[in-house]
C-alpha cells in the first residue's frame, strides 16, 4: 500500500487566497501558473471559473500535495512572504538563496519582473530546494 503524501499546501489559506480569486492567487499557490495567469487577465476567467473554483480547491490542494516536495521550507510561509514581500526578496532569503535575496532588495525584486516570475516557479523552487534536502539528509 502507497502512503499518502506528505501535505505541502494549506486548504484555508487556499480559500483565503480564493476570496482574491478573481486576481488567479489561489491557482499560483497550488501551482497552476499558466490559468493563475489566465484568472489573472480575465477576471478569474469573468468570475465564473472563481465560482467553480471554490469546489475545486480540495482537489487542486491534494493535487499540490503529490506534485511537490515536502521538506524543511514550508511552501505557504515561502508564499506569504512572496505575496506580502516579494519586493525586498525576503522570501529568497527564507529559501537560502542570498544571493538573488539582495539583488531583489536592491532593485524592488528585479524591477517586479523578478516578482512576476517567483509567482509563476516558487513551488519548483521550494520542491527542488527540499528535494536536494532529502537527498543530502
Amino acid at each position: 500500500m502507497q502512503n499518502a503524501p506528505s501535505s505541502t499546501h494549506n486548504q484555508l489559506i487556499g480559500y483565503i487566497l480564493w476570496l482574491f480569486g478573481f486576481t488567479g492567487s489561489h491557482r499560483f499557490y497550488f501551482g497552476k501558473p499558466k490559468t493563475g495567469i489566465l484568472w489573472f487577465l480575465t477576471g478569474g476567467f469573468f468570475l465564473i471559473g472563481w465560482i467553480v473554483d471554490l469546489f475545486l480547491i480540495p482537489s487542486m490542494d491534494r493535487e499540490a500535495d503529490r506534485r511537490f516536495v515536502a521538506g524543511s521550507i514550508e511552501y505557504s510561509v515561502a508564499w506569504l512572504l512572496l505575496t506580502f514581500l516579494g519586493i525586498f526578496g525576503i522570501h529568497r532569503f527564507y529559501m537560502g538563496k542570498w544571493g538573488t535575496g539582495i539583488l531583489y532588495l536592491l532593485t524592488g525584486g528585479l524591477f517586479l519582473v523578478g516578482v512576476l516570475y517567483d509567482f509563476c516557479t516558487l513551488n519548483s523552487q521550494v520542491s527542488e530546494l527540499n528535494s536536494r534536502d532529502k537527498a543530502a539528509a
